[in-house]
């Protein structure tokens, strides 16, 4: 098992029903490199084939703001999970 693996095994998410990251599809429809999809480091961003929008799945968000960071079209609305919801530390 990677460090990286290692410190993640101590991480619990709590997702919310609605996203706290939501695309704007016009925005990102204008955006070819589509960095979001590489730089996510939970890998949830993709592109859907048929309907040509990005889709992020949220529920397996690590809160750290990458996507929010790489888009060059700024097409991306990013705020933390509400109360108890999001990433919580396990420790032991």
């Amino acid at each position: 098992m990677s460090t990286v693996d290692k410190k993640l095994a101590v991480l619990a998410i709590k997702p919310q029903a609605e996203s706290h990251i939501v695309p704007d599809q016009q925005l990102c429809s204008r955006c070819d490199s589509r960095p979001c999809i590489v730089a996510c480091p939970a890998e949830l961003w993709a592109l859907n084939d048929e309907t040509g929008e990005m889709t992020i799945e949220h529920a397996g968000c690590l809160e750290c703001g990458t996507c929010l960071l790489v888009c060059p079209q700024d097409a991306v609305a990013w705020r933390f999970p509400d109360g108890t919801f999001g990433v919580q530390l396990r420790w032991g």
